[in-house]
């Protein structure tokens, strides 16, 4: 008995020395400034991504976060954000989802910080070449006359789907993106369905892939598109005329061009107390369809990722992004890369 009471008194004793070092292994965490992962919301196309290594690299080599992304839809990264699972969205188009992100923004689950950018563009697109011909090339113009949606009845034989030529095609938008749902009931408010098969080619990729090979070719092409990406910062793409925007239009089986929109940077509401230097940075967080399109181009042409356009853009763009942190963060991220 008196062996077991001593074996006791020791085990109680390591036990209380394992949890003061575990105290003292926290408490010594938080003084060193450990710092929680930031999750970042990849909606699935390429600018959101460049953008968000942009920030993480700022944050991972100017402040000593660590980062990570969440990939989803449009409709899923939105929920994410809301439920906390993601903490930072950079590139919100916020007409695709303006109900829901309003209900959002008004419930207080997310928090607008910034607009990123709001000169974009999206809607039905053809390459110039098909209306306006291209002499160095060799090309003649092949619908001269086409300049909106509504004229697309008169030209479908030049878009003839191979897979069905007694129809055109219209490649649409990718699967379960919200511009989805609008091409597909804009096509039957304008009549188009009559006469082209609605097209989706599966992905982004796959769908800037039909673009080029048509390009290449020398072939028309016709389908959504959107600004800004690197396709329309190398080819000369023509964006078709639609009816002027409003909201009864839009709300009548959206029979009208797409609403301008603001791209904004918004935040979980925990977020504002969690990481509040983080926020001050994504409030100054701000850039251009034109810069992120150029470095889309830089991606595709020079075949590298997001971070290493986020490096590219970090050295062109030094007077732009320095604006936006601490002249302490600054020289850290500087040195990094």
């Amino acid at each position: 008995m008196k062996f077991k009471k001593h074996l006791m008194i020791i085990m109680l004793w390591m036990l209380m020395v394992s949890i003061l070092a575990a105290c003292s292994h926290e408490a010594n965490s938080q003084s060193q400034g450990t710092k929680e992962t930031i999750v970042f919301a990849d909606a699935g196309w390429d600018s959101i991504r460049f953008h968000n290594a942009v920030a993480r690299m700022i944050l991972e080599k100017g402040y000593g976060y660590s980062t990570n992304e969440i990939m989803g839809s449009e409709q899923t990264s939105l929920l994410g954000l809301r439920r906390g699972d993601i903490n930072v969205y950079t590139e919100i188009w916020t007409g695709n989802i303006i109900d829901l992100y309003n209900e959002a923004i008004e419930s207080g689950e997310i928090v607008e910080l910034s607009i990123n950018y709001s000169d974009n563009k999206q809607g039905l697109y053809v390459p110039t070449y098909v209306i306006k011909g291209d002499p160095q090339r060799g090309i003649e113009p092949m619908a001269p006359e086409l300049k909106s949606v509504k004229d697309l009845d008169k030209y479908w034989e030049i878009f003839k789907d191979p897979e069905d030529p007694n129809k055109g095609r219209i490649y649409g938008s990718i699967p379960g993106w919200t511009a989805d749902t609008s091409l597909r009931k804009k096509m039957g408010s304008y009549g188009l369905d009559k006469n082209y098969n609605y097209f989706q080619a599966g992905s982004a990729p796959a769908l800037a892939a039909s673009i080029a090979e048509a390009i290449e070719k020398k072939e028309p092409w016709l389908g959504y598109y959107w600004e800004p990406t690197w396709i329309t910062g190398k080819y000369d793409m023509t964006l078709l005329e639609d009816e002027p925007y409003t909201k009864e239009k839009w709300e009548n089986n959206y029979a009208c061009e797409y609403p301008s929109q603001d791209l904004t940077i918004a935040v979980n509401k925990e977020f504002l107390n969690e990481a509040p230097e983080v926020v001050d940075f994504l409030k100054q967080y701000k850039t251009s369809s034109e810069i992120t399109s150029k470095a889309l181009a830089y991606m595709q042409e020079n075949e590298v990722n997001a971070d290493e356009a986020a490096k590219w853009f970090l050295k062109e763009y030094e007077d732009l992004w320095t604006k936006w942190v601490p002249n302490e963060i600054a020289k850290k991220v500087k040195k990094a890369i």
